[in-house]
């Protein structure tokens, strides 16, 4: 079996799967395989039938679950990416860390099995154990996931990356950790891009910036020369859609390719463009275009550059996103009078209102999974984050308070980011909740920062 972990459409890792067992003799026979910029990865999994170590996220009502993991055994940067890992696993609110004073042991062979009987005194049920060991220009990190009832190895994996890719190794061990326990895909491995904003409340400058999702790993994508907002992933490359404009010219739509760093603009339409969304496939942007006082959908195929008009009305209809088989969009619009959202099918045609609480609803953005509805729901002077079924049953609301905006799907349709602003001469900040409202933790970021859009897993874009 072949994992393909990509970075863009031109790049891509290579994996290959075998079994990484513990015994008294150092790890023989990993192999290694070169990508094309710079990164190569093995992975190497065991997962025996018996094991049995399971979170269920099926109900509501569960307990983090104990896990160690250890200081990574070998060279720099062994401490940092075990504390990565811990620190992923913490803010996912499914696994409650062990502090390492309530460590019995310390891991100094990898190879060995720790020692369980031990363990089992700390609470933990799982045990994570790393080595990081350098080997020319290369750091490789390995790992194991343990039972500690059973004493039994879960998974193996080797990662071999350039000394600056590190934290991407910690990730991608987070989320083997991540799925292996509850069954879901991991979202670790993944990054955050939102517009950056600094200086005074009257005079900010904004740009556009990329975080991981953990806030690590901050790079500026743009300069404050121009403004923009509304960032938007493709779902199947490390492409940006945005609107951005500059002093004197219209708002328009660009395409940023964040590995190459060049952007180009989508279409050449007369007056403003703006809320770009990609489809599913990544092959189609629909956006609202301004005509007069008001504002229509139209989608237009990047690869033919033919444009469609999907609504046809006196009213704003903005903020469209692709339901994930691509057949339907929700989209807000106040042709009802006041901001609502609507389905209808990708092509256009006939729409149906799905929101009918109280108060005004934006930002509406369909899960990876979809089974919900996230958006933004303004009554009074609260600002809420929920969510809804695609029918506009069910509707929870999963925080809410002064000013909460934006929500944006992890790619495991579990989490979401948004940007909550509490006023004052202050500014917005990036906070992630599950789909429980149970977990809310912030996104850290060196300056304020809002819009933002979550990445695909990077493991899974294709070639």
């Amino acid at each position: 079996m072949v994992l393909m972990l990509r970075s863009d459409r031109r790049s891509r890792l290579e994996a290959r799967t075998t079994v990484l067992r513990p015994s008294r003799r150092p790890l023989r026979g990993l192999l290694r395989m070169r990508a094309v910029f710079g990164f190569a990865a093995a992975c190497l999994f065991a997962s025996p039938a018996s094991a049995e170590l399971f979170i269920d996220l099926r109900g509501g009502s569960f307990q983090p679950m104990p896990i160690a993991v250890t200081d990574c055994i070998g060279e720099t940067p062994q401490q940092a990416v075990s504390g990565v890992i811990t620190n992923n696993l913490k803010r996912s609110g499914l696994f409650a860390p062990l502090d390492k004073t309530r460590f019995p042991e310390r891991v100094e062979n990898f190879d060995a099995a720790p020692n369980f009987a031990a363990w089992k005194g700390t609470g933990a049920q799982a045990l994570v154990t790393c080595r990081i060991v350098r080997a020319g220009g290369q750091v490789q990190a390995q790992y194991r996931l343990w039972e500690v009832a059973s004493g039994e190895q879960l998974v193996g994996q080797q990662l071999s990356t350039d000394g600056g890719n590190w934290r991407r190794a910690a990730h991608i061990i987070s989320d083997g950790v991540f799925s292996k326990i509850t069954g879901e895909k991991g979202f670790f491995d993944t990054r955050i891009v939102f517009v950056d904003e600094s200086g005074p409340k009257e005079n900010r400058r904004k740009r556009l910036a990329i975080v991981d999702q953990d806030g690590g790993n901050f790079r500026a994508l743009s300069g404050t020369e121009e403004l923009v907002v509304t960032p938007r992933f493709s779902p199947s490359s490390q492409e940006v859609a945005y609107m951005g404009f500059l002093p004197g010219q219209d708002p328009k739509v660009y395409i940023l390719d964040v590995a190459a760093g060049r952007r180009e603009v989508v279409g050449n339409f007369p007056g403003m463009s703006f809320s770009p969304r990609f489809s599913p496939d990544g092959w189609k942007i629909v956006m609202s275009l301004q005509q007069g006082g008001n504002a229509n959908l139209y989608a237009m195929d990047l690869r033919s550059n033919a444009t469609t008009r999907l609504t046809n009305s006196p009213s704003i209809d903005t903020s469209p996103s692709f339901s994930p088989d691509g057949g339907q969009i929700v989209f807000e619009s106040d042709r009802g009078g006041g901001q609502q959202l609507y389905t209808m099918a990708a092509s256009g045609g006939g729409a149906k209102r799905i929101s009918f609480g109280q108060g005004r609803y934006s930002t509406p953005v369909w899960s990876p999974k979809g089974d919900y509805i996230a958006f933004t729901r303004q009554n009074g002077n609260s600002f809420a984050i929920g969510i809804m079924k695609p029918d506009g049953s069910g509707e929870r609301i999963l925080t809410e308070g002064f000013h909460n905006e934006g929500p944006t799907w992890a790619p495991n349709g579990r989490y979401l980011i948004f940007f909550r602003d509490t006023g004052g001469q202050g500014g917005p900040k990036l906070h992630m909740v599950d789909v429980t409202g149970r977990v809310e933790v912030p996104v850290p970021t060196p300056a304020y920062a809002s819009d933002p859009a979550w990445s695909p897993l990077l493991s899974e874009l294709k070639p």
